[in-house]
Protein backbone atom coordinates (compact mmCIF):
# COMPACT_ATOMS: atom_id res chain seq x y z
CA UNK A 1 0.00 0.00 0.00
CA UNK A 2 0.95 3.15 -0.70
CA UNK A 3 2.34 5.32 2.36
CA UNK A 4 0.64 8.95 2.45
CA UNK A 5 2.51 12.10 3.66
CA UNK A 6 1.57 12.80 7.58
CA UNK A 7 1.42 16.45 8.39
CA UNK A 8 1.76 16.19 12.85
CA UNK A 9 2.70 14.03 15.36
CA UNK A 10 1.49 13.08 19.23
CA UNK A 11 3.59 12.84 21.57
CA UNK A 12 3.12 9.35 21.43
CA UNK A 13 4.32 8.86 17.77
CA UNK A 14 7.91 11.29 18.46
CA UNK A 15 8.73 8.83 20.84
CA UNK A 16 7.93 5.81 18.40
CA UNK A 17 10.34 8.01 16.21
CA UNK A 18 12.72 8.22 18.89
CA UNK A 19 12.80 4.63 19.51
CA UNK A 20 12.61 3.50 15.66
CA UNK A 21 16.42 5.98 15.01
CA UNK A 22 17.88 4.04 17.87
CA UNK A 23 16.21 0.69 16.75
CA UNK A 24 18.14 1.65 13.73
CA UNK A 25 21.57 2.72 15.09
CA UNK A 26 21.46 -1.15 16.58
CA UNK A 27 21.49 -2.02 12.83
CA UNK A 28 24.49 0.22 12.19
CA UNK A 29 26.47 -1.37 15.08
CA UNK A 30 25.72 -4.82 13.33
CA UNK A 31 26.81 -4.31 9.97
CA UNK A 32 29.79 -2.25 11.47
CA UNK A 33 30.22 -5.66 13.38
CA UNK A 34 29.65 -7.60 10.55
CA UNK A 35 32.02 -6.09 8.28
CA UNK A 36 34.59 -4.48 11.39
CA UNK A 37 34.41 -1.31 10.36
CA UNK A 38 32.43 1.43 8.96
CA UNK A 39 31.68 5.15 8.97
CA UNK A 40 29.91 5.35 12.18
CA UNK A 41 30.69 9.11 13.00
CA UNK A 42 28.16 10.59 9.99
CA UNK A 43 25.41 7.48 10.49
CA UNK A 44 24.99 8.27 13.67
CA UNK A 45 24.45 11.95 13.55
CA UNK A 46 22.54 12.23 10.80
CA UNK A 47 20.22 9.05 12.16
CA UNK A 48 17.36 11.26 13.29
CA UNK A 49 16.65 13.06 10.30
CA UNK A 50 16.90 9.83 8.50
CA UNK A 51 14.19 8.62 10.73
CA UNK A 52 11.77 11.41 10.63
CA UNK A 53 12.04 11.26 6.83
CA UNK A 54 11.67 7.75 6.21
CA UNK A 55 9.10 6.92 8.94
CA UNK A 56 6.97 10.61 8.59
CA UNK A 57 7.81 12.33 5.55
CA UNK A 58 8.38 10.73 2.58
CA UNK A 59 6.26 8.87 0.24
CA UNK A 60 7.44 5.51 -0.46
CA UNK A 61 6.01 1.78 -0.57
CA UNK A 62 8.73 -0.76 0.26
CA UNK A 63 6.48 -3.23 -1.88
CA UNK A 64 6.32 -0.73 -4.94
CA UNK A 65 9.62 0.84 -4.44
CA UNK A 66 9.62 2.63 -8.10
CA UNK A 67 6.24 4.09 -7.79
CA UNK A 68 6.51 6.74 -10.10
CA UNK A 69 4.98 9.57 -7.91
CA UNK A 70 6.78 8.75 -4.69
CA UNK A 71 9.04 11.16 -3.24
CA UNK A 72 13.09 10.74 -4.21
CA UNK A 73 15.62 10.69 -1.16
CA UNK A 74 19.39 11.16 -2.22
CA UNK A 75 22.27 10.74 -0.12
CA UNK A 76 24.76 12.77 -1.02
CA UNK A 77 27.40 12.40 1.86
CA UNK A 78 27.35 8.47 0.79
CA UNK A 79 29.88 7.28 2.85
CA UNK A 80 27.01 7.45 5.82
CA UNK A 81 25.35 4.94 4.05
CA UNK A 82 24.66 2.94 7.02
CA UNK A 83 21.72 5.13 8.16
CA UNK A 84 20.43 4.81 4.71
CA UNK A 85 20.84 1.17 4.83
CA UNK A 86 19.19 0.58 8.45
CA UNK A 87 16.06 3.06 7.46
CA UNK A 88 15.64 0.86 4.50
CA UNK A 89 15.70 -2.33 5.98
CA UNK A 90 13.60 -1.43 9.41
CA UNK A 91 11.25 -0.12 6.93
CA UNK A 92 11.03 -3.19 4.75
CA UNK A 93 12.57 -2.96 1.68
CA UNK A 94 15.08 -5.67 2.45
CA UNK A 95 15.28 -8.18 5.03
CA UNK A 96 17.57 -8.08 8.04
CA UNK A 97 19.87 -11.35 6.90
CA UNK A 98 21.27 -8.90 4.33
CA UNK A 99 22.56 -6.26 6.85
CA UNK A 100 25.33 -8.96 7.80
CA UNK A 101 27.31 -8.63 4.08
CA UNK A 102 27.87 -5.09 4.30
CA UNK A 103 31.00 -4.36 3.02
CA UNK A 104 31.43 -8.02 1.39
CA UNK A 105 33.32 -8.36 -1.75
CA UNK A 106 30.20 -8.13 -4.27
CA UNK A 107 27.81 -8.01 -1.82
CA UNK A 108 24.80 -5.74 -2.21
CA UNK A 109 25.16 -3.25 0.85
CA UNK A 110 28.63 -1.69 -0.71
CA UNK A 111 30.19 1.28 1.08
CA UNK A 112 28.52 3.56 -0.49
CA UNK A 113 24.70 3.41 -1.84
CA UNK A 114 24.40 1.37 -5.56
CA UNK A 115 21.22 2.31 -7.12
CA UNK A 116 21.62 -0.82 -8.98
CA UNK A 117 21.84 -3.28 -6.19
CA UNK A 118 19.32 -2.43 -3.13
CA UNK A 119 15.60 -1.31 -3.57
CA UNK A 120 15.04 2.10 -2.32
CA UNK A 121 18.45 3.69 -3.22
CA UNK A 122 17.44 6.73 -6.16
CA UNK A 123 21.20 7.19 -7.15
CA UNK A 124 24.29 6.35 -6.88
CA UNK A 125 26.60 8.43 -4.28
CA UNK A 126 29.82 8.78 -2.90
CA UNK A 127 31.99 11.03 -4.69
CA UNK A 128 30.96 13.77 -2.58
CA UNK A 129 29.17 17.18 -3.64
CA UNK A 130 27.26 15.81 -6.66
CA UNK A 131 23.75 14.89 -4.59
CA UNK A 132 22.57 18.15 -5.08
CA UNK A 133 23.06 18.68 -8.76
CA UNK A 134 21.24 14.95 -9.34
CA UNK A 135 18.33 16.10 -7.01
CA UNK A 136 18.18 19.14 -9.02
CA UNK A 137 17.68 17.11 -12.12
CA UNK A 138 15.04 14.96 -10.78
CA UNK A 139 13.08 17.97 -9.33
CA UNK A 140 12.88 19.32 -12.66
CA UNK A 141 11.67 15.96 -14.06
CA UNK A 142 9.45 15.35 -11.78
CA UNK A 143 8.08 19.01 -12.58
CA UNK A 144 8.21 18.43 -15.93
CA UNK A 145 6.26 14.90 -15.44
CA UNK A 146 3.40 17.06 -13.71
CA UNK A 147 3.94 15.06 -10.11
CA UNK A 148 3.87 16.29 -6.89
CA UNK A 149 6.61 14.42 -5.13
CA UNK A 150 9.13 16.34 -3.23
CA UNK A 151 13.19 15.64 -3.95
CA UNK A 152 15.18 15.49 -0.56
CA UNK A 153 19.24 15.35 -0.35
CA UNK A 154 21.36 15.14 3.12
CA UNK A 155 24.84 16.44 2.15
CA UNK A 156 27.61 16.65 4.98
CA UNK A 157 28.98 20.04 6.07
CA UNK A 158 32.29 18.61 5.31
CA UNK A 159 31.54 18.16 1.45
CA UNK A 160 30.10 21.98 0.91
CA UNK A 161 34.26 22.53 -0.17
CA UNK A 162 33.51 20.68 -3.23
CA UNK A 163 32.17 23.14 -6.08
CA UNK A 164 29.45 21.00 -7.82
CA UNK A 165 27.04 22.02 -4.58
CA UNK A 166 26.86 25.50 -5.23
CA UNK A 167 25.86 25.00 -9.37
CA UNK A 168 23.58 23.01 -8.18
CA UNK A 169 22.27 25.83 -5.42
CA UNK A 170 21.70 28.13 -8.23
CA UNK A 171 20.20 25.82 -10.54
CA UNK A 172 17.87 24.62 -8.22
CA UNK A 173 16.96 28.82 -6.45
CA UNK A 174 16.95 29.65 -10.58
CA UNK A 175 14.27 27.35 -11.57
CA UNK A 176 12.46 27.97 -8.03
CA UNK A 177 12.76 24.18 -7.26
CA UNK A 178 10.36 24.39 -4.32
CA UNK A 179 9.52 20.27 -3.96
CA UNK A 180 13.22 20.31 -3.00
CA UNK A 181 14.69 20.02 0.08
CA UNK A 182 18.62 19.88 1.56
CA UNK A 183 19.51 19.10 4.73
CA UNK A 184 23.25 19.51 6.25
CA UNK A 185 24.57 17.50 8.63
CA UNK A 186 26.06 19.94 10.35
CA UNK A 187 28.31 18.10 13.29
CA UNK A 188 31.08 20.29 12.89
CA UNK A 189 33.74 17.13 11.62
CA UNK A 190 34.88 15.38 8.86
CA UNK A 191 37.71 12.95 8.19
CA UNK A 192 40.40 15.38 8.52
CA UNK A 193 39.40 17.46 11.68
CA UNK A 194 37.35 20.21 12.40
CA UNK A 195 35.68 21.47 9.36
CA UNK A 196 35.99 25.00 10.12
CA UNK A 197 39.52 24.99 10.20
CA UNK A 198 40.17 22.69 7.15
CA UNK A 199 37.42 24.72 5.02
CA UNK A 200 35.22 27.11 5.93
CA UNK A 201 31.67 27.83 5.00
CA UNK A 202 30.07 29.25 8.18
CA UNK A 203 27.60 30.88 8.12
CA UNK A 204 26.13 27.90 6.03
CA UNK A 205 22.74 29.54 5.84
CA UNK A 206 24.19 33.02 4.57
CA UNK A 207 25.36 30.98 1.34
CA UNK A 208 22.89 29.19 0.77
CA UNK A 209 20.75 32.78 1.20
CA UNK A 210 22.95 34.28 -0.91
CA UNK A 211 21.50 31.53 -3.59
CA UNK A 212 18.35 32.71 -2.76
CA UNK A 213 17.00 29.78 -0.75
CA UNK A 214 14.59 29.87 2.15
CA UNK A 215 16.87 28.29 4.89
CA UNK A 216 15.90 27.06 9.00
CA UNK A 217 18.46 25.83 11.59
CA UNK A 218 17.52 23.00 13.78
CA UNK A 219 18.75 20.93 16.69
CA UNK A 220 18.97 17.31 13.90
CA UNK A 221 18.36 15.50 17.55
CA UNK A 222 15.30 17.22 18.61
CA UNK A 223 12.80 14.61 16.59
CA UNK A 224 9.76 17.16 17.72
CA UNK A 225 11.58 19.92 15.60
CA UNK A 226 12.94 17.86 12.96
CA UNK A 227 9.11 16.75 12.54
CA UNK A 228 7.74 19.86 12.92
CA UNK A 229 10.23 21.49 10.12
CA UNK A 230 9.27 18.90 7.51
CA UNK A 231 5.72 19.38 8.06
CA UNK A 232 6.14 23.49 6.96
CA UNK A 233 8.04 22.67 3.77
CA UNK A 234 8.67 24.18 1.67
CA UNK A 235 9.70 27.44 4.04
CA UNK A 236 8.59 29.71 1.13
CA UNK A 237 6.88 29.56 -2.06
CA UNK A 238 9.11 29.05 -5.38
CA UNK A 239 12.18 28.38 -3.58
CA UNK A 240 13.92 25.80 -2.60
CA UNK A 241 14.33 24.85 0.97
CA UNK A 242 17.32 24.57 3.67
CA UNK A 243 17.48 22.33 6.59
CA UNK A 244 20.84 23.05 8.27
CA UNK A 245 20.57 20.32 11.23
CA UNK A 246 23.15 21.06 14.09
CA UNK A 247 23.93 17.75 14.58
CA UNK A 248 26.75 15.72 17.31
CA UNK A 249 29.12 13.67 15.32
CA UNK A 250 28.78 9.97 16.80
CA UNK A 251 25.24 10.67 18.54
CA UNK A 252 24.62 7.68 20.78
CA UNK A 253 27.56 6.09 21.47
CA UNK A 254 29.67 7.77 24.33
CA UNK A 255 33.10 7.74 22.88
CA UNK A 256 32.41 8.50 19.24
CA UNK A 257 30.48 11.63 20.15
CA UNK A 258 32.34 15.06 18.72
CA UNK A 259 35.77 12.80 18.30
CA UNK A 260 36.59 13.52 14.58
CA UNK A 261 38.19 9.58 14.75
CA UNK A 262 35.21 8.01 14.52
CA UNK A 263 34.72 9.44 11.12
CA UNK A 264 35.23 5.97 9.96
CA UNK A 265 35.19 3.52 13.08
CA UNK A 266 37.33 0.10 13.33
CA UNK A 267 36.20 -0.94 17.04
CA UNK A 268 38.90 -1.05 18.49
CA UNK A 269 38.92 -4.47 22.14
CA UNK A 270 35.87 -3.61 23.85
CA UNK A 271 33.99 -0.61 22.18
CA UNK A 272 31.67 -2.78 20.42
CA UNK A 273 30.17 -4.50 23.31
CA UNK A 274 30.08 -0.60 25.02
CA UNK A 275 28.34 0.90 22.23
CA UNK A 276 25.82 -1.95 21.86
CA UNK A 277 25.05 -1.77 25.74
CA UNK A 278 24.97 2.26 25.66
CA UNK A 279 22.42 1.49 22.56
CA UNK A 280 20.08 -0.80 24.27
CA UNK A 281 20.26 1.56 27.99
CA UNK A 282 19.14 4.70 25.19
CA UNK A 283 16.62 2.40 23.87
CA UNK A 284 15.37 1.33 27.44
CA UNK A 285 14.85 5.04 28.02
CA UNK A 286 13.00 5.81 25.45
CA UNK A 287 10.38 2.57 25.75
CA UNK A 288 10.16 3.74 29.79
CA UNK A 289 9.46 7.52 29.08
Amino acid sequence: MTEERRIGMDKGEIRQLEETAYECRKKILRMCKAHQAGHLGGAFSCMDIVTALYFHSLKVDPQNPKMEDRDRFILSAGHKCLAQYSALCHKGFFPEELLDTYGCLNCRMPGHPDMKKLPGIEANTGALGHGLSIACGMALGLRKKGLKSRVYTIMGDGELAEGTNWEGAAIAAHYKLDHLTVVVDNNGLQIGGDVTKLMNYQPIEDHFKGFGWAVRKIDGHNMEEIVSTLDSLPFEEGKPSLIVARTTKGKGFSKAENVAKYHFWAPAPGEMELAEKENEEELEAIRNG
